[in-house]
């Protein structure tokens, strides 16, 4: 059973975040900000890992806590449901189309985070959740979940189609590298024998 259970409580958040890397895309989403509830959700529906996520933060000071420690509770939650990460497919990457919007996203389950992006917004916010905090969120996923992880926007100008088309490649691209691979015998897919470092 591919499962992850995360809770932390910090004087800034309390979080409890479950994810089932088999599941059918179900989820249960409530951060408090809602498009970065959305966004969780259109994760959670095209990667068809099953994420509950409950997160009580300090809003009432900003967004900043709240988005920052929902990804690095989810990122955790990830690598714990992956555990030696025996017979993954690895690598994932997906191009995501939302009307006049092209993504790419490309990714890594290394062990070795890091997180490269070339996207933007012209907009201060989506909804109320602030977009400057959209690369932190992706960030902070890559260094919990150790994912070497790119994220490009090739083109687009509506802001929510933008943010929406990366959540997306990103939940394709995340299907595709957890998937376990039946030619690999559950081996650990690295020379090494090991995933990072």
């Amino acid at each position: 059973m591919r499962k992850g259970l995360i809770e932390r409580d910090t004087k800034e958040t309390r979080i409890r975040v479950a994810v089932d890397l088999d599941g059918t895309g179900e989820y249960d989403v409530s951060t408090g900000i809602g498009f970065l509830d959305h966004m969780v959700e259109q994760f959670s529906r095209h990667s068809l890992i099953d994420v509950q996520m409950k997160v009580d933060g300090d809003l009432h000071v900003d967004q900043h806590h709240t988005t920052e420690d929902s990804a690095i509770a989810l990122g955790q939650a990830i690598s714990d449901a992956l555990g030696d990460k025996g017979g993954i497919m690895r690598f994932g990457e997906a191009f995501s189309p939302m009307d006049e919007t092209l993504a790419r996203v490309a990714l890594d389950i290394s062990g070795r985070p890091y997180c490269v992006w070339k996207a933007g917004f012209t907009q201060e916010k989506l909804g109320e959740w602030d977009t400057e905090l959209i690369e932190h969120w992706f960030q902070s996923v890559s260094q919990t979940a150790g994912l070497t992880l790119h994220i490009e926007l090739l083109y687009g100008t509506n802001n929510h189609h933008i943010c929406e088309a990366i959540y997306k490649g990103f939940a394709r691209a995340m299907r595709a590298a957890v998937e376990i691979d039946p030619r690999k015998g559950g081996a650990v897919p690295s020379t090494k024998g090991i995933l990072g470092g």
